[in-house]
């Protein structure tokens, strides 16, 4: 599960990328599944486009394919859907530390993740 700060980590990253899988009137399919799964091993961090024509919700299609794709959904924005799986052998991206004490973070001056996004920061893979 991630952090809210490694969740800014990837929405950051994530910001100049372009999908490379588009969801359309075929749904979740295993096609999509394969080619979501594929695009995470080559890239880690991925950007998939829900279509209008898809017919399904852009949450529950995000909770879908992560769950299908053993992902965590880093941010889910309109129609677009951010994936993270760290590589298996040789990951490329290094996330920010998780706090062992939340409260230790306030304290030390670290804002809580209450940055007006329609995500729900406390939900993960």
């Amino acid at each position: 599960m991630l952090t809210g700060k490694q969740r800014r980590h990837l929405r950051a990253l994530a910001h100049p990328l372009h999908p490379l899988v588009h969801v359309g009137k075929g749904g979740i399919d295993d096609g999509l599944v394969a080619a979501v799964n594929q695009a995470l091993t080559d890239h880690e961090l991925i950007k998939v486009k829900v279509g209008e024509a898809a017919g399904v919700d852009r949450h529950e299609a995000a909770e879908a394919i992560a769950e299908k794709t053993s992902s965590a959904v880093a941010q889910v924005l309109g129609h677009t859907i951010v994936l993270y799986r760290p590589h298996p052998e040789s990951p490329q991206i290094t996330l920010p530390k998780a706090a062992a004490n939340p409260a230790a973070e306030i304290a030390a001056g670290v804002p809580p993740d209450d940055d007006g996004d329609d995500d729900d920061d406390s939900a993960g893979a």
